[in-house]
């Protein structure tokens, strides 16, 4: 039995030439990969969208760009962790 991994990139070239199982893509300031400082909505969110990944993935190495947009975003609270993120289940399986 071997771990789920997930990584998590700010830089996509990188992430793409990582050939990780599995990688999530954010367009974000480097530093700040799970989020802005205080905003636990938003990092929990993250944090959802990975285990979500962790779950989910249809196949190893597959990078997945998270839809968010750098404070431009509002993070509804996470109720169920166990219910799949939408972010990482909408994508085709190439």
């Amino acid at each position: 039995m071997g771990v789920t991994t997930i990584a998590l990139a700010l830089v996509k070239e990188i992430a793409e030439a990582a050939k990780a199982p599995r990688m999530l893509y954010l367009h974000w300031p480097f530093g700040h990969a799970l989020g802005e400082p205080g905003n636990v909505a938003q990092q929990r969110t993250i944090l959802h969208d990975m285990l979500s990944m962790a779950r989910s993935a249809s196949r190893p190495g597959l990078v997945i760009e998270l839809p968010y947009r750098w404070r431009r975003e509002t993070y509804p609270p996470i109720i169920e962790w166990t219910t799949d993120s939408a972010a990482t289940t909408n994508v085709s399986p190439d």
